[in-house]
């Protein structure tokens, strides 16, 4: 059996590979820990998460064979995980990054959504198609329908229709699609773009967008005036602006 995941820290990037190729990395309950313990015991120098897979497809989806002879207890630990993993997501203050090729299809799907940034290979297909098997994607709608909107979610949902990496770009479920041969340099790219700034500033910013995004517009504003104070007086902000009057390039402390 292989190792349901690879972890890889290069210095500031840490990069979590789906290593189940000969099934289509199915999110079974070893490979859901598997990523819920990487995502809670990054090295302390990471600063970016990346997640990719090996093999001809990013993510089938829950595994469907432990689905099927799971009792209510065993079917209560799988939803439950897979909502662990995909909060932990957007819990921790590294921007996370999905490379995603193939087919992200159900759970797989809802991983890509989950992720904070998304860049696709131009052959790169995604769908919710569990109603064609009569377990509805309800888990995978959450983060699906918040970054495509009602209408076109619940045509993936409802459909189970496959979309392309262009319409998911275009929708909004990935931030870019790129060649097949340029996906590893298109992510790299992505991630050289965050490292230029503070990871201390890139992570309160990103724990403060997902606490606004879903409140009321007057509470939005009343959390971001705070965030925008306490901001201001890091080590980081003060040598940043300083370093902009001053025309130079900003030395981070990650304070």
């Amino acid at each position: 059996m292989t190792t349901p995941v690879l972890i890889d820290e290069d210095g500031a990037v840490t990069t979590i590979t789906l290593n189940r190729p000969e099934r289509r990395n199915p999110l079974g309950l070893e490979m859901m820990n598997a990523l819920i313990d990487a995502l809670e015991n990054l090295s302390p120098e990471t600063a970016v998460v990346v997640i990719k897979a090996n093999g001809p497809v990013f993510s089938a989806g829950h595994d469907l064979s432990q689905v099927l002879a799971a009792q209510e207890a065993e079917l209560e630990q799988i939803f439950e995980r897979c909502t662990v993993m995909m909060e932990k997501i957007s819990a921790i203050p590294q921007p996370v990054i999905a490379g995603v090729h193939g087919v992200a299809t159900a759970a797989g799907c809802q991983l890509v959504a989950a992720a904070d940034l998304a860049v696709a290979s131009e052959s790169a297909r995604f769908a919710t198609p569990g109603v064609r098997i009569g377990l509805f994607c309800s888990t995978p709608m959450v983060p699906i329908s918040r970054a495509i909107g009602r209408k076109r979610a619940l045509e993936m949902l409802l459909t189970g229709e496959m979309i392309d990496a262009q319409t998911a770009a275009d929708w909004g479920l990935i931030n870019r699609v790129v060649a097949d041969d340029e996906l590893e340099q298109a992510v790299k790219e992505l991630v050289a773009s965050i490292l230029r700034y503070s990871p201390a500033v890139i992570g309160l910013g990103k724990q403060t967008f997902y606490q606004q995004v879903d409140v009321d517009q007057h509470t939005a504003y009343e959390q971001t005036r705070s965030v925008m104070v306490k901001n201001a007086q890091m080590d980081d902000a003060r040598e940043g602006i300083g370093a902009f009057l001053e025309k130079r390039s900003p030395t981070w402390s990650g304070r």
